[in-house]
């Protein structure tokens, strides 16, 4: 028998004691029954069904009095409470976490001298010498070698300056990884693969717990800071969700129940993409389509409370310092034209086509680290691709800066005051036409410079994420694809306009493209293959249109970025239906059962469960035969979750199904508490107890641990229903059956290894129980 993924839903019983002075020991409860040991997956079943029963409780005593009915509203309140709370406390650690970022990636090009915790552009914001032209410079602000030999112009200054780039980053990257490795190693990577699992309802002790919070919060501004090829994004849906469990150890409802806590981790998800994008209603989304497993009306209600306050929170702290949730901001003066839907979808193939490459690289790369030394050396490897990345970065000016404000840039729109190389375009001197209509013009010396060496920085882009993603130091992806995205788009945008602004003859640009005419907008192609790139990485498509135009405040061209995003997933999907999250998943062999899988083979439940042909008879306990010291030899010798009970070993016939945990503490207890329990007290499970010799010594009964509602199935269920089964009602474990007489097992784990095995791939790579 195969250990079983935990226990399947009981109906709680309301026995009272049976013969005699015999205690059920469950009367009294005792500390920790009905709990998950670490890895293991919880019963949605009998979660659901314990929060109906105290609900119930709660309901009738609130008719006693005055107090017990304020008890009950207060009880009613605090899932309300929870999500204030949580969007309070993850939006103020995403506006600090913001602030942060911005000052210390600026302190590896310089220091402010009127106030050294002033980033560049605040520093120049309280200068009364910046000009609205060099808005960027101020004496105020001074690059390394300006500060140490006093020189900002010639090849020394500039290799001091590109030496200590280099150290800032090496020191940050060096802090983050040493931090995650000494004090909380589960607040490496993304998160969202784990966080999937954890709403799935598998238990990961510790990786929501306080001191993965605190280092996850630090090590996320050291790691972004050192320039590294990746984004806060996914890990503040981690340090959300980190919040969601610190409250819910407040309250018992949800501290005591693994099924609620879940619905509020998946409100707590919504809040981190909320702050993270600024895009609550994109939050909510997120949530729903990516993250959660279990999302029923109430949790969408409190998740959009939570993305609210956290959004409303990261605005009164407004770390961006223009009074707007986001950084990436734009205003299109110009409407966008069918004909250009064609360029639109081909930035969806090319997402799609980076999306498949990516995963493909990114999961051989992780693979080769977990099965070679590289593996040993976690600290040594976030140095080497640090230095290499700094090293590649300083000279381009479009790696150099912090990804966020490449996106900005790229996202936006050339108005007559950007000073941008990629808005260097030769005016007509005869041009009189209002600011926010600026019409297409040739592109200026500028603009080629800018091409080339965004070429150069989509290449270095592409290939450094691959290796930087999955280091033991906390690292996004949603900000990197969206990079690739926006530097691939920006290009095609500028080689649309200046093909409309040579050959506006052409047929394809005649009907809506007139000489003097604003036709193009560079920018909104940038947005357009972020969205693209994004999808085909994380095969989202209606979370990923929302976020995208409440990231941008481009709400009309949400036709062209669902296209985008339609077509990226259908190219992505065609080299593999997993998204990057699934595949880390997948990679990591956590018991994640997919929604989105299909299973269409022809299979049996009697192909899959245990026992098979020649293994051991199933272990299984009699109802009322099994002395306390069998059950304790049974529990030494074997490491499944729970037994099945039956009549006796002749007959077979299923009685119901209990649980390891409770039973370990059960008899724990019934040996400290009840006098004349023995090793040879009998152990039964009825609700009388057995006829036994006076002589015998006293027997334990356990009625009340007992599932008396196991979910079952017969042999000849084809898996594809034993497999909705799972997915839809969250099971650990079914027993096979055939009129009555328990026939074996079919675990969560053994449901994954059969598809895994029909889909030709590594069935032992499911690691966890």
């Amino acid at each position: 028998m195969e250990a079983a993924e935990g226990v399947s839903a009981p109906t709680p019983t309301e026995e009272m004691n049976g013969a005699g002075t015999l205690m059920d020991f469950l009367d009294e409860p005792f500390p920790d029954v009905g709990t998950y040991e670490d890895f293991h997956t919880i019963d949605w079943l009998r979660e659901k069904s314990r929060d109906t029963d105290r609900h119930r409780k709660i309901t009738s005593k609130s008719r006693e009095s005055l107090w017990e009915l304020i008890k009950s509203l207060l009880d009613a309140w605090s899932g309300w409470v929870v999500m204030l709370l949580i969007g309070l406390l993850s939006g103020t650690l995403a506006g600090v976490i913001d602030l942060a970022v911005d000052w210390m990636t600026d302190l590896k090009e310089g220091v402010c001298l009127s106030a050294f915790w002033y980033s560049h552009e605040q520093c120049c914001w309280t200068s009364n010498q910046t000009t609205f032209a060099d808005r960027d410079k101020c004496p105020q602000w001074q690059k390394w070698a300006e500060l140490m030999t006093g020189h900002t112009e010639g090849a020394g200054a500039y290799l001091l300056n590109y030496f200590l780039y280099i150290l800032w980053a090496l020191l940050f990257s060096f802090l983050a990884v040493t931090l995650v490795r000494v004090f909380a190693p589960y607040a490496c990577g993304s998160g969202i693969p784990e966080i999937k699992t954890i709403l799935s309802g598998f238990i990961i002790r510790g990786y929501l717990g306080k001191w993965t919070l605190l280092i996850k919060t630090v090590t996320l501004v050291l790691a972004v800071s050192s320039g590294l090829s990746l984004g806060k994004e996914g890990p503040l849906v981690h340090v959300a969700c980190c919040c969601g469990n610190l409250f819910c150890s407040l309250f018992s409802k949800y501290s005591k129940n693994e099924g609620k806590r879940r619905e509020v981790l998946s409100a707590a998800a919504a809040a981190g993409v909320s702050v993270a994008f600024g895009a609550p209603i994109g939050g909510v989304l997120f949530s729903l389509e990516e993250v959660s497993y279990y999302f029923p009306l109430k949790t969408l209600w409190r998740s959009f409370f939570a993305a609210l306050v956290a959004a409303f929170t990261l605005r009164s702290i407004n770390p961006f310092g223009n009074s707007r949730l986001v950084l990436f901001y734009v205003e299109y003066h110009t409407p966008w034209y069918m004909a250009e839907l064609v360029p639109f979808i081909l930035l969806g193939v090319f997402g799609g086509l980076w999306g498949a490459l990516f995963i493909r690289a990114n999961i051989a790369w992780c693979r080769r680290r977990k099965t070679t030394q590289l593996g040993k050396y976690p600290v040594l490897e976030v140095i080497v691709v640090t230095a290499i990345t700094a090293v590649l970065a300083y000279p381009n000016p479009y790696t150099r800066r912090s990804t966020s404000e490449l996106i900005s840039e790229l996202f936006n729109d050339c108005g007559a005051l950007e000073s941008s190389q990629l808005c260097d375009y030769i005016n007509n001197p005869n041009m009189s036409r209002p600011v926010d209509d600026i019409p297409d013009r040739p592109a200026g010396p500028g603009v080629y410079n800018a091409m080339w060496q965004l070429a150069l920085a989509l290449i270095f882009k592409i290939v450094i994420t691959i290796f930087t993603f999955g280091i033991k130091i906390p690292s996004g992806l949603f900000i990197p694809s969206m990079a690739v995205g926006a530097i691939a788009g920006r290009i095609v945008g500028i080689a649309v306009e200046q093909m409309a602004y040579h050959h506006h003859d052409w047929i394809i640009f005649k009907n809506w493209c007139r000489p003097g005419a604003d036709c193009v907008t560079p920018g909104l192609y940038a947005m357009v293959g972020a969205a693209a790139c994004l999808g085909g990485v994380t095969r989202m498509t209606v979370s990923l249109v929302v976020i995208m135009f409440e990231l941008t405040g481009g709400l009309e061209y949400i036709v062209p970025l669902m296209a985008a995003a339609v077509t990226s997933k259908w190219v992505a999907d065609a080299f593999g239906k997993e998204g990057i999250y699934e595949s880390h998943i997948q990679l990591n062999g956590y018991p994640y059962l997919d929604v989105r899988d299909e299973f269409t083979h022809r299979t049996l439940a009697t192909d899959v469960m245990r026992p098979r042909r020649n293994d051991p008879p199933l272990a299984v306990l009699t109802q009322d035969s099994t002395t306390v010291e069998d059950v304790e030899t049974l529990i030494k010798d074997t490491d499944y979750n729970g037994f099945p009970v039956v009549v006796s070993r002749e007959s077979e016939r299923l009685i119901g199904f209990v649980q390891r945990r409770d039973l370990t503490l059960a008899i724990k207890n019934a040996r400290q508490k009840q006098d004349g329990v023995v090793s040879s007290s009998v152990v039964y499970f009825t609700e009388d107890a057995p006829q036994l010799p006076a002589s015998n010594p006293q027997p334990l009964k356990l009625r009340r641990i007992l599932n008396l509602s196991p979910f079952t199935v017969t042999d000849h269920t084809p898996m594809e229903t034993v497999v909705d089964i799972f997915r839809k009602l969250g099971l650990r474990q079914c027993l096979v059956t055939r009129s009555g007489r328990l026939l074996g097992i079919i675990t969560k784990k053994d449901v994954l290894r059969h598809m895994a095995q029909m889909m030709n791939q590594d069935p032992e790579s499911i690691m966890f129980n």
